[in-house]
């Protein structure tokens, strides 16, 4: 323990305005007590601050120092009527200096949306290279502004009827209960939380057998049609231009005559001849295209399972990478770059406007994934390879393509009257 004053360390006065105003500093702190309240102390520091403190034992019974506060912030005749209001306390068998410990640590507490920002997504992007979560942590904005530890298993219940209320499916809620239960996970393991809020939700209800969007004969048709005259569009459009460069002494640019003018058919190519999903299109690079072998890895770190599969191209996913390829000179970036290289992560104008063009209501790019399977099965191909090829890690998600095979339901039946 630091010694105090001789002259006045320990000593016992009433602190008063005037009391306290003859108080000087000296060369080591000392503590004058309040001869009325006791516990009621006095700290004068060399440099001159004063500072108000209590002094009780607490339901363990040890010593506890609870600051007041600054003298100047507060008088003497707050300092006794806070000490007075702190020993009630007490004598309830209350701890005010555990209570504003506690408000310490709920201060420390981010909200839902500053720990999204701030922790987890920077986390999850150093963990899931390539894979975004952002839209998915979007859909539970309206919680962003309470803080972690005031998120209930109630307040959580709420939210999703909110969501269901407003027409989103069950599955997509549970999706979005996922992404939710994932970040409050590691708000726990970082020590910002003690339990999980969300645990004990258990997920909806869905129909894991539902009807899945694919494309008719005549509906593919029409797509592959709408490709091609965009892409003639894009070229003569593409000529049309360098005409008007060429007329003024402008350099011409690539017409593309014997490629594509864009990236858009060869991504529609892809997916509908591979069965990826539109995110491990856009992360897909060359290293992980293998031409010769004919094969192309999904990493596990953009794989939505988080698991590599190698996905075989058939003839025409080949000849269209084969042909893009010859247009690509980097062979180590992404396959379909954005601007300056980057990854591209956004294609739904022009995918809008090709199902406009080609007629095709209510489909989804995802369903070229649907598509892809839909295809698969009913040329025969069994579920087991079907959910090897689209990664899925549970067979209960494959299994709703498995309608498309009347054959065998057909043939059980049959042997009923054989």
């Amino acid at each position: 323990m630091e010694p105090w004053s001789t002259n006045l360390g320990n000593s016992v006065r009433k602190l008063s305005n005037s009391t306290v105003s003859a108080l000087r500093p000296e060369a080591a702190r000392y503590e004058v007590t309040d001869s009325e309240i006791p516990g009621l102390k006095l700290r004068v520091s060399p440099s001159g601050a004063m500072t108000y403190a209590l002094i009780y034992r607490n339901l363990e019974g040890k010593k506890v120092r609870y600051t007041i506060g600054r003298h100047g912030a507060i008088t003497p005749a707050q300092a006794r009527k806070l000490a007075l209001a702190k020993l009630a306390q007490v004598r309830l068998g209350e701890d005010p200096q555990e209570e504003k410990r506690q408000r310490r640590r709920q201060a420390a507490i981010p909200t839902l949306g500053d720990f999204i920002e701030k922790q987890y997504l920077p986390w999850f992007k150093s963990h899931y290279k390539g894979r975004s979560t952002k839209s998915t942590l979007d859909q539970f904005e309206s919680l962003h502004s309470d803080r972690l530890d005031q998120l209930t298993a109630w307040k959580l219940e709420k939210w999703r009827k909110g969501k269901l209320d407003s027409g989103i499916k069950p599955g997509t809620c549970n999706r979005h209960l996922a992404a939710l239960k994932a970040a409050l996970s590691r708000a726990v393991e970082w020590g910002l939380l003690t339990d999980n809020p969300a645990a004990g939700l258990k997920s909806l209800k869905e129909d894991d057998r539902a009807i899945v969007r694919y494309l008719s004969a005549d509906e593919e048709k029409r797509l592959r049609a709408a490709m091609i005259a965009r892409d003639d569009r894009l070229r003569e459009g593409r000529r049309s231009g360098n005409a008007w460069r060429q007329a003024r002494g402008y350099e011409s640019l690539p017409t593309k005559d014997d490629g594509h003018p864009d990236h858009l058919t060869p991504m529609v190519l892809l997916s509908i001849n591979t069965g990826m999903r539109q995110g491990e299109v856009f992360n897909l690079v060359w290293p992980d295209v293998d031409l010769s072998r004919a094969m192309i890895a999904v990493r596990g770190a953009t794989a939505k399972s988080g698991k590599t599969r190698h996905i075989p191209l058939n003839t025409e996913a080949l000849d269209v990478l084969q042909s893009w390829r010859r247009q690509r000179p980097d062979a180590s970036g992404y396959v379909f770059p954005g601007r300056q290289g980057g990854r591209l992560n956004n294609v739904k104008k022009a995918w809008q406007g090709l199902l406009v063009a080609a007629k095709i209501k209510a489909f989804r790019w995802h369903d070229m994934r649907h598509h892809f399977a839909s295809k698969l099965v009913m040329a025969g191909v069994d579920i087991n390879t079907v959910r090897e090829l689209l990664g899925h890690s549970d067979i209960k998600m494959t299994l709703r393509y498995a309608h498309l095979a009347p054959e065998h339901k057909a043939a059980a039946v049959a042997r009923l009257v054989e």
